[in-house]
């Protein structure tokens, strides 16, 4: 097959699964034509079968704020037209899946072009909520010819929120890489994050207000009066300042680093000895998903899709969003239970490879293009 693949190519995890799953569908033979405005952080290198499109926009005084949304459809009209690509998987249905629409409309059929989108939260829960927004999101996601939710959580709310049929949207979960993502990876950085041998709890996300970060601190807190640790604090965002002030105000800031953006998170992550991820809610959770797959225990909200990916009390544990003191002690329990800690991580790793490989799920995006292209 001939696919074009639009995300955002900036630090996240629909632009993540995205090019990982463009990469992984050229390795097993098919052309991918990645358009987008920058190139998406995780494609690095020459790859076969890869090919990248950049969407051009001029800077006019009349645009205060340029028509992105039309000049992505204007590259995928070309990208589809001089390429003869059979679908376009839209990651992301704001503006994406719009723009695919207008690209196949303006190609008036010749090529009957299949649109693929994938729901990853935010377009959903918040985004498209917005009034400005939600009719056109409504519109964009009925025009589309196949439709897939990263968790049966996103679905439902799609249901409700976008009066959407069920049976229209494909569950398909993320995934990862889990030789990119496993235990043991080298270089080790746990000398250089813990100089003096404590216990290693790691946080990585986009810093935004949804993956409450004070909460971070505010768990590590009560963690570290009981155990002897370092909190490891990966990713930029608005809310880091906060964090950072709050870390102050307890009194630990010598024991928390933040790190700031890195593009190789998977040997930071494999140092850890315990995942935070206390978030409002998480349309899916691949953070938790990544830390699992190196083996590292996730204590994470039991909010959104998490449920989904975390097994509470065998993959991890799952808290009420906010009880910080539960996660502290859910923290405290795994850091001090050699037993237990081997357990869950044995156990973390087990679901990864099994539920959220690339083997695992890449094939359930084949056969549902198929499905679509077969009509």
């Amino acid at each position: 097959m001939k696919i074009g693949i639009t995300c955002y190519p900036t630090y996240g995890g629909s632009g993540a699964v995205a090019t990982e799953l463009g990469i992984a569908l050229a390795e097993r033979g098919h052309e991918i034509h990645f358009v987008s405005y920058d190139q998406p952080f995780r494609l690095g290198g020459f790859r076969e079968r890869v090919f990248f499109h950049e969407v051009e926009m001029e800077d006019y005084p009349l645009f205060e704020h340029p028509p992105y949304a039309l000049a992505l459809a204007v590259a995928l009209h070309d990208a589809a037209r001089n390429h003869a690509l059979d679908l376009v998987h839209m990651h992301y249905a704001i503006p994406h899946a719009a723009s695919a629409y207008l690209a196949r409309q303006m190609l008036e059929d010749q090529r009957g072009l299949k649109i693929v989108t994938t729901l990853h939260g935010t377009d959903i829960t918040l985004v498209g909520l917005h009034p400005s927004f939600h009719e056109i999101t409504r519109f964009s996601i009925l025009q589309s010819d196949g439709l897939t939710a990263v968790s049966t959580y996103l679905r439902d709310e799609t249901v409700r929120d976008f009066s959407v049929p069920a049976e229209r949207i494909e569950v398909i979960p993320n995934f990862i890489d889990v030789d990119a993502w496993r235990p043991g990876l080298e270089p080790c950085h746990r000398a250089t994050l813990a100089p003096g041998g404590e216990k290693i709890v790691m946080h990585v996300s986009n810093f935004r207000g949804v993956k409450r970060v004070p909460d971070v601190v505010e768990t590590f807190a009560r963690l570290v009066k009981r155990v002897d640790a370092r909190l490891v604090m990966v990713g930029d965002g608005p809310d880091r300042p906060r964090a950072a002030r709050r870390a102050e105000s307890l009194g630990i800031s010598d024991k928390v680093v933040f790190l700031g953006k890195h593009q190789s998170v998977q040997e930071l992550v494999a140092c850890a000895d315990l995942f935070l991820l206390p978030s409002a809610t998480e349309s899916f959770g691949l953070a938790a998903l990544e830390a699992m797959a190196c083996g590292v225990p996730v204590v994470a909200s039991r909010t959104g899709g998490l449920p989904e990916v975390i097994e509470d009390g065998e993959s991890g544990f799952l808290r009420e969003v906010g009880d910080v003191e539960a996660m502290a002690d859910a923290g405290v329990r795994i850091l001090t239970d050699d037993h237990l800690r081997e357990r869950i991580s044995n156990n973390a790793r087990a679901a990864a490879v099994e539920r959220f490989s690339s083997e695992a799920v890449v094939p359930r995006y084949e056969g549902y293009y198929q499905q679509v292209l077969d009509g």
